[in-house]
């Protein structure tokens, strides 16, 4: 096998334990970037502090709505856990990929423009990386995406693969 399947299939795992920690970080508060007082588990909102006061440029009125809404919370939760357990473990890799691309997208509007570049900031070239994974068999490789993608359940549904 070429070495570059196993940056791949490296680049998948590490983003799939950037979005586990990130998870893991908002609900535990283990003080990483949030506080124990600030955890989802001490009744704080994961996504307020952002939406409220990270946000800027021409969409931040919307993205400033949002904030504390408790359905933006568990979207935000359940999909930074989807994408950490789909990526970590090459399962659902594509589905993974082009959703974490989409969530890429969706807090790059918020930024706009980005703080350190006129265009391009890491969630560019996240979303980029994702969708890299995205389209094509990162999760077969340091993963167990080739036996996902022999199961019933997959060939029933391809767009879980």
């Amino acid at each position: 096998m070429e070495k570059g399947k196993y940056f791949l299939g490296l680049a998948r795992l590490v983003l799939g334990w950037m979005f586990l920690w990130a998870f893991l970080d908002k609900v535990f508060g283990w003080g990483f970037t949030t506080a124990a007082d600030k955890s989802w588990l001490s009744g704080v909102s994961p996504t307020a502090g952002f939406l409220k006061f990270g946000t800027h440029g021409p969409f931040a009125g919307f993205y400033q709505s949002l904030a504390g809404s408790a359905w933006v919370d568990w979207l935000f939760m359940l999909g930074l856990l989807f994408l950490g357990l789909a990526l970590m473990l090459g399962l659902a890799s594509r589905l993974a990929g082009y959703l974490g691309a989409l969530l890429m997208l969706i807090l790059y509007l918020g930024l706009v423009p980005p703080e350190h570049n006129p265009v391009v900031d890491e969630h560019i070239v996240y979303a980029l990386l994702l969708l890299t994974v995205a389209t094509s068999d990162a999760g077969t490789v340091l993963g167990f995406g080739k036996w996902w993608s022999e199961t019933r359940l997959v060939k029933a549904y391809p767009v879980l693969r």
